[in-house]
C-alpha cells in the first residue's frame, strides 16, 4: 500500500475532473499540491497539462473572502517551501513534495526552484478569488465581448432601490383600485413594505401568470370565481342544516344517542352557525369547533347507540373545512404579477444607474456567455485561464454551473484545458443561500469515469472516524430507507453514497481521570412521553454546561487533558471546546447555563450583528436622552438601562431629590452641546467615561465584549452621522437598524483576541471547514419540518430542477420536507466531522406543538437510528440506541448526566509587572527642520518663524525686503519706471514668479509670449498699467550680459543651457551652533565688516532651502538669487557699495554662503574629480530694480574654500582638524 502514488501526484491535470473529498481528508492540501504541479509543468502526456503555467493563468475559485485569503496564503507558503527544498536549503516540508522532487532530474531542480520562487512572489496577482469577484473582473476586462459597461459600481445593499421600485408598483397598480380589489389588497397586503419580503423571493421563479392582465382585473376575476364557488358550496347546507338538526333532536328524544357525546346544548349552536353561514353570501369563515368531527359518519357512529343515520350532509362534512381552505384566492397570481413587474423594473433601474448586486455579476456573465458572441467570450476566458480549480463545488448553483459549462465544456473533457471540481456532496448545507446539490449531481454525471476520491481522514482520532463511519454506513446498508443521505433510488443507484474513510489518527490522546474517553458519547434523556423542544433545550443545556464545567475543572487539576509521547500533559482549556447549535435560541439556552457556572463563551454565527446586542438598544436610549435632555421619560429610560447598571437607590433618588434630578438634566444638556459642536463619537466617549463604564465593565466576565460593542456602535454612528442631518435623523437611523438587527457585513460583531480563549458556541453552518478537539451537540434531535406555511415553497422536480410554488399541494409539501431532511442529514455529517477527539450528542424523543405524537423520525439523527420509521413508544428509543452501539466500541450510550452546580474559576493571571526600564540617555532630542529663514538675526530682521518654508514662494516672502507696517502704502496704477513699481514682499514674489516662469520656458522667450504671460498676471492684480514697463524690463534683463568677477565672461540668461530653477536642497545638521557659524561667515566674507549678529540657536535635524537659479557657465557652477529690494529712485542708486550694504543689512551673506555649501555638497557627490577652486564659480545677487544700472544690478561674491569646508565639517558634526606646527631649519616657528 505504501508504494501507491498519492492522488495529488497521480491526478490527471487535463480535461474535466471531479474530486470528492470527505471531511478532514486534506482538500486544501491537495489543491495546493495540484497548483505546484501546474506551475512546474509536472506529469507525462496522460496526467500532465503539457506546459508550465504561472499564477495569473490558473483560476482558483472559492465561495468566501476568508477562504480566498486562506487558500492564497496556503499556496504561497507551499510554493516558497517547495522552492527552498528544491534548492536543498531545508528538509522536505512533507512527503508529497519530496516525492514530487524525485520525479525531476537533479539538474532540473534549480530551474524548478526559480519557477516556484517566481510563482510565490506573483501570488498577489494570482487568480484566486470568489466566484462573484471573478465574474465582476471578467465583465470589466471583457467589456466589449460581454456587452457590459466599463465602469459599474458594486452595490452591496439594494434594499433602498428595491423599496423605491415597489412603491412605484404600488402607485401604478394599487392606487387606482376600487371596490373589492382595493379591500382585498388592503386586508391582505397592507402596504409596499409588507409586500417586499413576499416579492423578493419570487424574482428567479419561472412565471406563468396571465400576460397583460392588471392586478385589479386578476383580483376581480378571482374574487368572482371565489364567490361562485362559495355559493355552490353553501347551496345544499341551508336544507342539510335543518335536516341534520332534526335527526339530532330525534336521536336525543328517542335516547338512541350517547348523552355524554350528543347534547342539544352542543349541537344547536353548530347548526345556528351553519345556517347563518349558508344564508349569508358574504360570510366565508365557518367555525363550529368539534362539530367538524362530530357531524361526520365516523363521529355519528361513535355517538349513536345503534345503527347511525346516514345523510349526504354527514358525508360532505369531512371535506367542508378543506373545501373552504381551497377556495380560489388571487394571492398567487397577483404576487407573480408584482414579482414580474418589480423584477423587470429593478433590473432596468440597476442598469440605468450602472450598478450591480452580487447576483447580477453572475447573471450578466451568464447572459453574455449564452448570447450570440458567447463563444468568442468563452474562448477568450479559456485562453486567459487554461486551468480552473473550483473549490467547495457542492455549494454551486445552476447559474455558476452554466458559466463553467459554457467556458470549459465539462462533458467534452478537452485535454487543451483543465477544469477540476473539488467538493463533497455530503457537506452541501447552503440551500438557503441558493446552493443546489442537484447541480452538483449534474456535474457528477457529466464527469462519469473521471471521479476521484480522497480516502484518508487527517483531522480526527481513529475512534472518531470509526464512530462516524459506523453511524452513516449502518444507514447506508440498511434496506429500509433510502441510504444515509436519502438519494438511493429504487433501482439501487445512489449519486450521494456514504463511503467509509481511513484514518491517520492523531498524535495526542484525550484522557479524563486517567481513562481514554469514547469518541461518540450519546446522552439519552429517557421519558415516557415525547418532550417539547423547550424542555429538551433546558435539560440538555444544563447537562452540557455541567459536563463542560467538570471537564474544565479537570483541566485545571490535571485530570482532564491530552497526553502525547515525549511531551508534557496538557490540561483541557475552554478554547478546546465547541458547542454546535442550529440557531440563536439554542445558543442562548446553553450560553446562559455556562455563564451561570462561570464559564465564558463566545457565539459565532453568520448573522451575528452588533445591532442585535443589548448595548445597541441602550445606545438608542442614550441618544434619545442626549437629544432631548428635558424630556423626563427618555432621560429616565436612559439612566435605567442595563448597560449603565446604576444602583436602584440612585435611581430612586432621581424621584425624591430635585437637585439630583436637575444635575442629571444639566449633565445630559452638556452631552447635547458636545454632540452639536464635536459630533456623536466624542459625546458618547464622554458619556462612557462620566459613568465610569470602562472600569466597571472590565470587572464583569462579559465586560470586554460589551465595551467593544459600545465603541464599535459609536464608530458606526459617527460614520452614519456624516451622511445624516441632525440628531433625530441619527436616532431614526439607529432605530431602523435595530428593527432588522443590521444586515450588512460591517455590522458583524468585532472579534476579540480574547474570544479565542473562550468556549465557542457556533452554528453548524458557520463551523463548516473548522475543527475543534471536543464538540458538543446537545440539541441535535431538533428539526423544523416543512409544513407548507412558509411561501413560496421550494422543491426540485423529477429532473432535479429548482422549482417554487405559491399553491403547494400535500405532495409538494412532502417533497420539500424530504429535501429538508436530506439537508439536515448533511448538516449532521458536518457537525459530527468537526470533532478531533470526542463528541457528545443529546438525544430524546420529541413532539411538535400540542400534538403528542413523536416527531423524532423527522430529524436527521432519528432517520439514521430508525431508517425513517416513527417511534411507537418513547421507551423504544433506548433499543434504537443500543442497536446503534452494537459492534462499535467507539460509541458510548448513557443516560443524560444530571446537571450539577459545580462552578468554574478561570485561572488567575499572576504575572507581575517588572520594574520600568529607563533609557540611559534622554529619549528625545531637539530635532527639527530649519532653513535660512529660521536663523534669527535680530527682532527687526526676524519676522519669520522656526518652521522651514515648504515652497519657493513662502521662502521669497521672508527673503524680500519688509516695509515698515506704519509707512503709507502708495499704490501707483502704472508707470514707465521699474523703480516706481510697488514695494514689499508680495510685489517681490510677483517679480520672482515672472523669472521662474521665464526659466521654466528656457529664458529665450519671445516678446509675444512674454507680454501675454505678464498681462495675465497683472490683470489678476489690477496692475494693467504696468504690463509694458514690466515686459520691457524682463526682456532687457534676459538679454543683458551680467558681469562676473575673476575675469570670467559675463552671463546672459537667455543663453544658459545647463541650469535648474528653484532647486530644492536638504542636508543633515548635527548640533550646529549658529553663533559660531555666524562668526565664521563674518570673518571670511566682506573683509570682516561689522554687521548685525545672529541670535543663538542650535540647528539639529535637517536644513533645507530653495535656490532661485543654479547654473553652469564656462565649466563653473553658480547660484543666483533674485532680490526686489528698493535701493533708490533711479539706476544711480544701484552701485556695488549700495548693493553690498543692502546684503549686509539684511544678512544675505549668510544665505549665499549656505546656498554655496549646498552646491558644494551636491557637486562633491556628483563630480568624480570635484575641486572647489576649479568647479565653484560663486554667488550672484541680482537686484531686479537695478538691471539698467552700470552694475547691471549684479553683486557677485565667492567665499573662500576654507569657509565652505569648515562649514561642511560643522554641519556633519565633525571636529576641526588640529593644524600641524610649522618647522623651519630645525626651529619651531
Amino acid at each position: 500500500m505504501s508504494t501507491k502514488t498519492p492522488l495529488a501526484l497521480a491526478f490527471p491535470l487535463q480535461g474535466s475532473q471531479l474530486i470528492e473529498a470527505s471531511a478532514g481528508t486534506g482538500k486544501t492540501f491537495t489543491i495546493s499540491a495540484l497548483y505546484l504541479r501546474l506551475i512546474l509543468g509536472h506529469g507525462d502526456e496522460a496526467c500532465g497539462f503539457g506546459r508550465e503555467l504561472l499564477p495569473p493563468q490558473i483560476l482558483v475559485v472559492t465561495f468566501t473572502d476568508a477562504a480566498t485569503k486562506e487558500l492564497r496564503e496556503r499556496i504561497r507558503t507551499r510554493l516558497a517551501e517547495a522552492a527552498r527544498f528544491f534548492r536543498d536549503e531545508t528538509p522536505a516540508p512533507d512527503a508529497l513534495i519530496a516525492e514530487l522532487r524525485d520525479q525531476f532530474d537533479s539538474p532540473q531542480w534549480p530551474g524548478c526552484a526559480n519557477r516556484l520562487d517566481v510563482a510565490a512572489q506573483w501570488m498577489d496577482e494570482a487568480a484566486v478569488s470568489t466566484i462573484h469577484s471573478w465574474c465582476q473582473r471578467m465583465l470589466r476586462e471583457h467589456a466589449f465581448d460581454s456587452g457590459s459597461l466599463f465602469t459599474q459600481s458594486l452595490e452591496t445593499d439594494h434594499s433602498e432601490l428595491l423599496g423605491e421600485v415597489l412603491r412605484d408598483y404600488w402607485r401604478l397598480f394599487c392606487y387606482p383600485m376600487q371596490g373589492d380589489a382595493l379591500n382585498w389588497v388592503r386586508s391582505n397586503w397592507g402596504g409596499p413594505a409588507a409586500l417586499l419580503p413576499r416579492v423578493r423571493g419570487l424574482f428567479a421563479s419561472e412565471r406563468d401568470s396571465d400576460e397583460g392582465k392588471a392586478p385589479a382585473e386578476l383580483i376581480d376575476e378571482c374574487l368572482q370565481e371565489r364567490r361562485a364557488a362559495l355559493i355552490e358550496l353553501k347551496m345544499p347546507w341551508r336544507q342539510w342544516a335543518d335536516e341534520l338538526l332534526a335527526i339530532c333532536h330525534q336521536g336525543v328524544a328517542s335516547k338512541t344517542v350517547d348523552g355524554r357525546k350528543m347534547q342539544a346544548r352542543y349541537f344547536e349552536p353548530w347548526f345556528e352557525k351553519l345556517k347563518a353561514w349558508a344564508e349569508d353570501e358574504s360570510l366565508e369563515q365557518l367555525d363550529i369547533g368539534t362539530g367538524f368531527t362530530r357531524l361526520t359518519p365516523d363521529g355519528m357512529a361513535e355517538a349513536w347507540k345503534g345503527h347511525a343515520p346516514s345523510h349526504p350532509g354527514l358525508d360532505a362534512m369531512p371535506k367542508l373545512k378543506s373545501s373552504l381552505d381551497a377556495l380560489p384566492t388571487p394571492d398567487a397570481a397577483v404576487l407573480q404579477h408584482a414579482a414580474k413587474w418589480v423584477g423587470a423594473r429593478f433590473e432596468e433601474e440597476k442598469r440605468r444607474r450602472a450598478e450591480m448586486g452580487f447576483d447580477d455579476m453572475l447573471l450578466r456573465l451568464d447572459a453574455a456567455l449564452q448570447s450570440d458572441g458567447g463563444e468568442r467570450l468563452a474562448t477568450l476566458i479559456r485562453e486567459q485561464f487554461p486551468v480552473a480549480l473550483i473549490d467547495e463545488f457542492q455549494d454551486t448553483d445552476p447559474v455558476q454551473y452554466r458559466i463553467f459549462e459554457s467556458i470549459y465544456r465539462i462533458e467534452d473533457n478537452s485535454p487543451e484545458t483543465g477544469l477540476f471540481l473539488i467538493g463533497d456532496p455530503k457537506q452541501a448545507i447552503y440551500a438557503f443561500r441558493g446552493a443546489d446539490i442537484y447541480t452538483y449531481l449534474r456535474a457528477r454525471q457529466a464527469t462519469t469515469g473521471r471521479l476521484h476520491t480522497l480516502g484518508t481522514n487527517f483531522r480526527s482520532s481513529h475512534g472518531m472516524v470509526n464512530a462516524v463511519n459506523h453511524v452513516f454506513a449502518r444507514a447506508e446498508s440498511r434496506e429500509q430507507g433510502r441510504g444515509a443521505f436519502l438519494f438511493r433510488e429504487k433501482n439501487g443507484d445512489n449519486p450521494v453514497p456514504f463511503l467509509p474513510v481511513e484514518s491517520q489518527g492523531r498524535k495526542e490522546q484525550l484522557q479524563v481521570a486517567g481513562q481514554a474517553v469514547a469518541a461518540l458519547n450519546v446522552w439519552h434523556l429517557s421519558t415516557d412521553q415525547p418532550l417539547s423542544g423547550a424542555v429538551y433545550r433546558q435539560q440538555l443545556a444544563a447537562a452540557c454546561a455541567s459536563e463542560i464545567t467538570s471537564l474544565l475543572n479537570g483541566g485545571q487539576n490535571a485530570s482532564a487533558g491530552f497526553i502525547q509521547d515525549g511531551k508534557d500533559f496538557r490540561g483541557l482549556r475552554p478554547s478546546d471546546i465547541a458547542i454546535l447549535v442550529r440557531d440563536g435560541k439554542e445558543a442562548q439556552a446553553v450560553r446562559g447555563e455556562l455563564a451561570a457556572r462561570g464559564v465564558r463563551s463566545v457565539y459565532l454565527s453568520d448573522k451575528d450583528s452588533v445591532f442585535a446586542a443589548q448595548e445597541a438598544h441602550d445606545l438608542l436610549s442614550w441618544l434619545k436622552a442626549c437629544a432631548e435632555p428635558d424630556v423626563e421619560r427618555s432621560l429616565k429610560a436612559a439612566l435605567a438601562c442595563i448597560t449603565l447598571n446604576l444602583p436602584l437607590a440612585e435611581l430612586e433618588r432621581l424621584n425624591q431629590d430635585e437637585l439630583v434630578w436637575e444635575t442629571r438634566v444639566m449633565q445630559f444638556r452638556g452631552y447635547r452641546e458636545l454632540w452639536r459642536k464635536q459630533g456623536v463619537l466624542p459625546m458618547l466617549r464622554r458619556l462612557l467615561h462620566d459613568f465610569h463604564l470602562p472600569q466597571t465593565l472590565m470587572t464583569r466576565t462579559d465586560g470586554e465584549r460589551v465595551l467593544t460593542n459600545l465603541l464599535h456602535l459609536s464608530e458606526l454612528m459617527q460614520q452614519a452621522a456624516a451622511e445624516l442631518d441632525g440628531e433625530q435623523a441619527l436616532i431614526r437611523h439607529l432605530a431602523e437598524l435595530l428593527a432588522v438587527s443590521g444586515q450588512a457585513g460591517e455590522e458583524q460583531i468585532l472579534r476579540l483576541e480574547s474570544d479565542e480563549q473562550l468556549v465557542k458556541v457556533v452554528t453548524i453552518h458557520k463551523s463548516k471547514g473548522l475543527e475543534y478537539p471536543l464538540v458538543f451537540l446537545p440539541f441535535i434531535c431538533s428539526a423544523k419540518p416543512v409544513d407548507g406555511s412558509r411561501l413560496p415553497l421550494h422543491y426540485h422536480d423529477a429532473e432535479g430542477k429548482a422549482q417554487m410554488s405559491l399553491k403547494p399541494t400535500a405532495e409538494l409539501v412532502a417533497q420539500a420536507d424530504d429535501e429538508r431532511l436530506a439537508e439536515d442529514l448533511r448538516l449532521l455529517y458536518v457537525a459530527l466531522t468537526r470533532a478531533q477527539h470526542a463528541c457528545w450528542l443529546g438525544v430524546t424523543d420529541l413532539k411538535r406543538g400540542n400534538n403528542n405524537s413523536s416527531v423524532l423520525h423527522l430529524s436527521a439523527l432519528g432517520y439514521l437510528l430508525g431508517g425513517g420509521a416513527s417511534l411507537g413508544e418513547s421507551s423504544e428509543l433506548k433499543r434504537w440506541l443500543q442497536d446503534l452501539q452494537q459492534d462499535c466500541p467507539a460509541i458510548h450510550i448513557d443516560e443524560m448526566p444530571q446537571p450539577t452546580d459545580e462552578h468554574y474559576q478561570p485561572p488567575r493571571n499572576d504575572a507581575v509587572l517588572s520594574a520600568t526600564l529607563l533609557p540611559k540617555r534622554k529619549a528625545s532630542e531637539n530635532w527639527w527642520i530649519a532653513s535660512y529663514s529660521a536663523l534669527r538675526i535680530s527682532d527687526v530682521l526676524s519676522g519669520g518663524s522656526d518652521e522651514a518654508p515648504d515652497s519657493p514662494q513662502a521662502q521669497k516672502l521672508f527673503d524680500d525686503e519688509r516695509l515698515n507696517p506704519d509707512a503709507p502704502r502708495e499704490i501707483i496704477a502704472g508707470g514707465a519706471d521699474i523703480h516706481r513699481f510697488p514695494r514689499g514682499p508680495n510685489p517681490g514674489t510677483f517679480l520672482h514668479g515672472l523669472l521662474e516662469w521665464a526659466g521654466d520656458d528656457g529664458f529665450a522667450v519671445s516678446r509675444e509670449a512674454l507680454e501675454d504671460a505678464i498681462a495675465r498676471r497683472c490683470n489678476l492684480r489690477g496692475w494693467e498699467g504696468w504690463i509694458t514697463t514690466l515686459s520691457d524690463w524682463l526682456q532687457h534683463l534676459l538679454k543683458s550680459p551680467l558681469p562676473i568677477a575673476g575675469g570670467q565672461p559675463p552671463v546672459v540668461l537667455e543663453q544658459l543651457k545647463q541650469y535648474r530653477v528653484e532647486m530644492e536642497f536638504w542636508f543633515a545638521s548635527h548640533k550646529v551652533d549658529v553663533v559660531k557659524l555666524d562668526e565664521l561667515v563674518r570673518q571670511h566674507t566682506h573683509r570682516g565688516v561689522a554687521r548685525v549678529a545672529a541670535e543663538p540657536v542650535q540647528l539639529n535635524g535637517m536644513f533645507k532651502g530653495f535656490i532661485d537659479l543654479t547654473f553652469e557657465h564656462d565649466g563653473r557652477y553658480y547660484v543666483a538669487d533674485y532680490k526686489s529690494n528698493w535701493l533708490g529712485v533711479d539706476d544711480q542708486a544701484y552701485t556695488e557699495q549700495a548693493m553690498e550694504q543692502s546684503i549686509l543689512d539684511n544678512r544675505y551673506d549668510l544665505q549665499y554662503v549656505l546656498y554655496l555649501l549646498a552646491l558644494h555638497r551636491q557637486l562633491k557627490a556628483r563630480l568624480p574629480d570635484y575641486d572647489y577652486d576649479r568647479h565653484v564659480g560663486g554667488a550672484l545677487y541680482l537686484f531686479l530694480r537695478g538691471t539698467r544700472a552700470d552694475s547691471r544690478g549684479v553683486y557677485f561674491a565667492r567665499p573662500p574654500r576654507e569657509l565652505i569646508e569648515r562649514l561642511d565639517r560643522m554641519f556633519q558634526g565633525k571636529p576641526e582638524p588640529k593644524s600641524e606646527p610649522a618647522w623651519e631649519q630645525g626651529v619651531l616657528l
